[in-house]
């Protein structure tokens, strides 16, 4: 019981860590202070995989370079779109245009993406942190996640278990403190 208490403790310590990030993330996400990104397509292969995880930062475009990698929504397909920038230049009122190119792919993006002042930039990459975020967050998966971490939970709260007492032996008095053999 000491073992599985321990193993318990040790989960919901982990957990609690994961959680305690997930959070941070997250407001961090809702402040517009970073994107997390999963990557669904294999355009940026080799150095970006399908699965991947990014965490892209807000960078004013005009720090943008050629050779960077930027995520830019797609005014067609509404869809953010992280690929090479193949080209920047600023196009008056404070937009960009910003040309760029998947590394897996022949040519370069159909048409210009214009921007404003910011786009997010990938500064992290968790392999395969995507498929895991994707796994995770299913009802399948989270909801016995959640069941098994309220045992764990549970498990970790329960009071300590202590040695019970040895019994005591009774022993009239006069009779002495120390039992006499018997012998046969």
């Amino acid at each position: 019981m000491r073992i599985l208490k321990a193993v318990g403790s040790a989960a919901v310590w982990a957990v609690a860590a994961v959680g305690v990030l997930s959070v941070l993330v997250w407001a961090a996400s809702a402040l517009g202070l970073v994107k997390p990104l999963v990557v669904i397509s294999g355009s940026m292969e080799p150095r970006i995989m399908t699965g991947d995880l990014l965490l892209a930062v807000p960078t004013p475009t005009d720090e943008l370079q050629v050779g960077d990698v930027a995520t830019i929504r797609d005014e067609h397909t509404g869809r953010l779109v992280s690929h090479r920038v193949v080209s920047v230049e600023p196009s008056g009122d404070g937009r960009w245009d910003v040309r760029m190119k998947g590394d897996a792919n022949v040519s370069p993006d159909g048409g210009t993406y214009v921007v404003g002042d910011r786009v997010w930039q990938p500064v992290a990459q968790v392999s395969g942190g995507g498929d895991v975020l994707a796994r995770v967050t299913q009802p399948s998966v989270a909801i016995p996640f959640g069941v098994a971490l309220a045992a764990l939970l549970g498990l970790s709260l329960l009071p300590p278990t202590t040695p019970q007492a040895a019994s005591a032996v009774v022993v009239p008095e006069g009779q002495g403190s120390v039992p006499e053999e018997v012998r046969s």
